[in-house]
């Protein structure tokens, strides 16, 4: 490692490890949800990019009374389900015994640094994880782990050179979620609350203005099946595409630094055959984890599997970025899990996609709003390319400045 001092540290050597706590049972008991106090789980750490503050569900009195409250700063390592997925807690949360922490000790470990070196050997470590019958991480496993560290002040170097990307990043994600809000705003504003531009002087007919009518999804944008692309065509190098695990992934604000590719030629097959998404066409989740959306972004040349909808705008763009915040909105996601079926897994059939009702204002509007809320798109995709680009140029740095390969000077000296 360069000319580094190195250090080998067990992970108790670097800071103090606590497992989560969930000891109410039943888990699913009422009565610990809903309060104030954030309760972070597996999944959360792994749709987290660096820092994690977003959760889905909060413990009330009586959650934190079983559980225990980690500070802002603590590292969550994942050792189920998702094994060896960590972020850094921004916010102080709750979460399970799926989840450990782990609180640097001071002069010894940089969070930060910690958080890196689990990136870089995660799928060791994942490896470590298999069982028989369920993968399984165990703090018992985590300490076999060696940890080769350089001194205190070269940690916080590194750290500080990685984590700038990582700082951008974050204050991308945040710039995004204000555009997405000041949309979903938009649209509440104009369609929900009818408070669209000249409302005042509007007509109203059993309920809507005089010029909207309510008519089936397949009316509003053409519905078709995404096309399968096989194993067999995948490339190093060509044209990029997306799978259900990608939509549902930008749908969360992740970075995708390992897009998949296929070759120039069947893409042209393809599209030759089936067409490709055009920008402002929408891609929608329809097995599994159903009604996940994706406004398709001109960067994104095609698509793949089964369990994604092609919702094709043709020449009314307009159309697919109203019916895309539609379907973001409660009314929408309401009306899709209404309209799935199965059992075992949901699914969204094309035909029950293309008879759901919706709103359609009149194309006056609706051209008005795109108007309105485009400028904000392009302005979010703007912010996903540069945060795209940020993530590959630190994951470029990352190996070689954690191996000692890059040389650094501390900001100690």
């Amino acid at each position: 490692m360069s000319e580094w001092k190195t250090t080998v540290y067990m992970l108790s050597d670097l800071g103090e490890i606590s497992r989560g706590r969930s000891r109410h049972r039943p888990r699913d008991d009422k009565s610990l949800y809903g309060g104030r106090y954030p309760f972070i789980q597996t999944g959360d750490v792994k749709a987290a990019n660096f820092y994690l503050s977003s959760y889905s569900q909060t413990y009330s009195e009586a959650g934190l009374a079983q559980s225990k409250l980690w500070k802002a700063g603590t590292l969550c390592i994942t050792i189920a389900a998702n094994i060896a997925e960590t972020a850094i807690l921004s916010i102080d949360a709750c979460f399970p015994d799926s989840i450990v922490g782990f609180t640097p000790f001071e002069g010894v470990s940089d969070v930060r640094y910690v958080k890196y070196y689990f990136d870089i050997y995660k799928k060791q470590m994942q490896a470590m994880s298999l069982g028989a019958t369920q993968d399984n991480f165990s703090i018992d496993k985590m300490m076999q782990v060696k940890f080769i560290f350089p001194d205190y002040p070269t940690q916080n170097r590194i750290a500080d050179i990685l984590s700038a990307y990582d700082d951008a990043i974050e204050n991308n994600n945040r710039r995004i979620a204000l555009f997405e809000k000041a949309a979903r705003e938009l649209y509440r504003e104009w369609f929900v609350r009818f408070r669209f531009p000249g409302y005042e002087g509007a007509t109203f007919v059993n309920g809507l203005p005089e010029g909207w009518e309510v008519i089936p999804l397949g009316d509003m944008v053409n519905i078709t099946s995404s096309k399968r692309i096989y194993l067999s065509d995948y490339v190093e190098d060509g044209i990029p595409f997306y799978r259900s695990k990608e939509v549902i992934q930008s749908a969360n604000g992740d970075v995708l630094t390992e897009p998949l590719y296929i070759s120039v030629d069947k893409y042209t097959e393809l599209k030759d055959k089936f067409g490709a998404p055009c920008e402002n066409d929408i891609l929608i989740t329809s097995v599994g984890t159903i009604g996940v959306s994706l406004l398709v972004d001109k960067r994104i040349f095609y698509f793949k599997d089964g369990n994604l909808t092609w919702l094709q705008s043709g020449t009314k763009p307009e159309f697919a970025l109203y019916t895309f915040l539609w379907l973001n909105s409660d009314i929408g996601k309401g009306a899709l899990l209404s309209s799935a079926i199965g059992t075992s897994q949901s699914a969204l059939t094309i035909e029950n996609l293309k008879r759901i009702k919706l709103i359609k204002p009149s194309d006056t509007v609706l051209s008005e709003f795109y108007g309105s809320v485009m400028p904000l798109v392009e302005l979010k995709r703007a912010l996903q390319a540069q945060s795209q680009n940020l993530a590959c140029q630190r994951d470029l740095f990352l190996p070689r400045l954690m191996s000692g390969k890059l040389e650094v000077i501390s900001s100690y000296e």
